[in-house]
């Protein structure tokens, strides 16, 4: 999402290239099959880079932030 200079009004929605999730930050810009893309996250990069490469489904793992194994 883009915010005007003074940050009354919402110039421009952005969103992920991948999964549609709207970017409040600069995202993760990524060329993919030669075309600069912008993704919500490193999962999304992941995701349309296997994709891009012929896998039908990718299986890639969602991150888990927040918890920690203990021994």
């Amino acid at each position: 999402m883009r915010f005007s200079d003074n940050g009354y009004y919402i110039k421009r929605y952005v969103k992920c290239d991948n999964c549609g999730m709207l970017i409040y930050d600069d995202g993760i810009k990524e060329k993919i099959s030669g075309v600069e893309k912008l993704f919500c996250s490193d999962w999304c990069t992941k995701w349309a880079t296997a994709r891009a490469n012929g896998v039908e489904e990718p299986k890639i793992p969602l991150p888990r932030e927040g918890i920690h194994e203990t021994a």
